[in-house]
């Protein structure tokens, strides 16, 4: 069969999947009802150094096995590194199903030529497409349409939407979303709708995923970001969003913010640390689960 006549059949537009189901988004993955992922950043494959340093300084090693959250549970199924090749690490994809994201329309590290042969070499049956293109202030809803149609549609797989962040401003976030769902014009055949949220509170958290919910009531959602600001209690927090997301038959996926440790977050990403802190991060320094951590199992 035709892989472009399955993308083009209208039954693709909306995704009737639940968690039971969830095996079908993975080809490495095993029938499980897991919906927590890893976002495992590319510096997980780097070395921690003195920033102030000009010498290479070896603190820690690198965190190279994701597979630590794979303890055979089935809670954690699922591993996307914001790139369409697959995680630097000494246990490839540790077990879980990864996820090919195609976070920018131009990339060097991930060219947007290379995201249909790079799906078929490694296989993976899902794919998310632009990081938070409602705040780039350059990426149109109509403009994502179009390019959505023309590198998306093609892929015969479970695909998402751009992920667009919680901000409620004019024309960001949900309304974003909203407004590129509508220059598609029934055209652009998509899974999930996904999100990406950072606040003050679970209660805001909750509110924001029921509200996204009523406005798009009959899309599936996978959430790959999410934490409390800097300063929150992030423990408190996962521990109320884990089992509030579990209890959804909407969200599909979920990804807490994020699959590293607190060193390499520090060493890497300073936006990251101002903006959420080292708290939410899922590893140690010494490579194992943090607080955070050990509630993905």
């Amino acid at each position: 069969m035709d892989p472009n006549s399955i993308v083009r059949n209208p039954s693709f537009r909306l995704c009737s999947l639940n968690p039971l189901s969830l095996f079908s988004l993975f080809s490495s993955v095993s029938a499980q009802a897991g919906k927590r992922g890893l976002a495992w950043p590319y510096y997980n494959s780097h070395s921690v150094r003195p920033k102030a340093s000009y010498y290479h300084i070896e603190l820690t090693f690198v965190l190279s096995d994701p597979g630590v959250f794979n303890n055979g549970d089935g809670e954690v199924v699922a591993i996307y590194d914001w790139e369409t090749y697959a995680p630097v690490s000494s246990n490839g994809n540790g077990g879980l199903g990864f996820i090919g994201m195609q976070a920018d329309m131009v990339s060097t590290s991930s060219p947007v030529e290379d995201l249909a042969t790079r799906q078929a070499e490694q296989g993976w049956a899902t794919v998310f497409s632009l990081n938070e293109p409602d705040i780039s202030g350059t990426i149109t809803p109509a403009a994502a349409a179009d390019w959505y149609i023309q590198w998306i549609n093609p892929l015969a797989i479970k695909k998402a939407l751009p992920a667009v962040t919680s901000s409620t401003n004019a024309g960001q976030g949900l309304s974003w979303l909203s407004e590129m769902i509508s220059a598609c014009a029934g055209e652009c055949f998509f899974d999930y709708i996904n999100l990406h949220w950072y606040g003050t509170s679970f209660a805001e958290f909750q509110s924001y995923i029921l509200e996204a919910h009523s406005q798009f009531p009959n899309y599936n959602m996978v959430i790959t970001e999410f934490a409390l600001n800097a300063g929150g209690d992030q423990l408190s927090f996962f521990q109320s969003a884990f089992p509030f997301l579990d209890g959804l038959s909407y969200v599909i996926l979920y990804f807490p913010f994020v699959a590293t440790s607190p060193a390499l977050l520090t060493q890497n990403d300073d936006a990251a640390v101002v903006a959420v802190g080292t708290d939410s991060c899922l590893y140690t320094d010494a490579g194992g689960p943090s607080a955070v951590g050990n509630l993905m199992y």
